[in-house]
């Protein structure tokens, strides 16, 4: 019976084996081959070694859209986790229609790219948009107002702004589960000591948010490396090369100028760098998350 119960589970598992095999596992193998070639996607490439890999380096696309990313995971990262955070802790209150609100902030995460994207560019219109007027009306010049996604020096930052906008909501549910799981009595012992709210959150709150945090931390951060259909639709990498991130390189490379071996090497350099980060941070959580019951 045991052995009838065991392979019948193997069976339910064989159609979600043979679809990851087939459009996960197959796909990856080659995808990793087809790097090493100068593969366009019609038949006759060349094995070219690892000239691909050595190529990036001297790329001045690659390096940009290397030097873009970093800039926009250093920045939408912290943004995101500092506004989940701070929902989180105000929601976990008793606040009036805490319930509403939690569907209010999270309702975005649920919204289609696309639409975001699309509502964002008719609000951050630098001529006709909202935002731009209720600056105006403020008393800023109007030679002050922000381009917005239509200027190298702030299209970057607008759309680490709509993604703040997007994903906090997501991250906020994962804060406001690790909230609800530390114990009150840590608290009210904190405050027979004499701490205060901000005691209280130094010493046992953020402890006690820390696995939370570092889950919070990988799935962002590898989130930031992926980013690319906000920026495909709202503003194709550009001004110039202002917003052109890895993904989006990838993209280019392999679909619009069907260099897809050379495609494929930077796809596979991105996943090395994910990996190394996450490895990292896996090594690192042992000196800050408490693992304590």
């Amino acid at each position: 019976m045991e052995k009838r119960e065991a392979l019948l589970g193997y069976l339910y598992l064989v159609p979600n084996f043979i679809g990851f095999l087939v459009f996960i596992a197959i796909p990856v193998v080659i995808g990793f081959g087809i790097s090493f070639t100068d593969y366009s996607g019609f038949p006759g490439a060349s094995f070219v070694g690892v000239s691909n890999y050595l190529r990036m380096f001297r790329d001045s696309q690659f390096i940009a859209a290397l030097q873009n990313n970093l800039f926009y995971a250093l920045t939408s990262v912290p943004l995101t986790m500092l506004t989940a955070l701070v929902l989180a802790l105000i929601l976990n209150k008793a606040v009036v229609l805490s319930d509403v609100f939690k569907t209010l902030y999270f309702f975005p995460n649920l919204t289609s790219t696309v639409a975001v994207s699309c509502v964002f560019m008719l609000l951050f219109d630098p001529n006709n948009g909202p935002v731009n007027h209720l600056l105006s009306f403020l008393g800023i010049p109007g030679e002050m107002l922000p381009k917005w996604f239509f200027s190298t020096k702030s299209a970057m930052i607008t759309v680490v702004i709509v993604v703040v906008w997007k994903q906090a909501g997501y991250y906020m549910i994962m804060f406001l589960a690790g909230l609800k799981n530390i114990p009150n009595h840590l608290y009210e012992a904190a405050r027979i000591d004499g701490a205060g709210t901000w005691h209280c959150f130094r010493h046992v709150t953020w402890p006690m948010l820390s696995p939370t945090t570092f889950m919070v931390t990988i799935f962002s951060i590898i989130a930031s490396f992926q980013v690319f259909d906000i920026i495909n639709i709202t503003t194709k990498g550009g001004p110039g090369r202002a917003t052109t991130v890895l993904v989006f390189r990838i993209y280019r490379e392999a679909f619009r100028d069907w260099r897809m071996g050379y495609g494929s090497a930077i796809a596979y350099f991105l996943f090395m760098m994910i990996l190394i980060i996450t490895l990292i941070q896996w090594q690192g959580q042992k000196h800050w998350v408490n693992t304590d019951d």
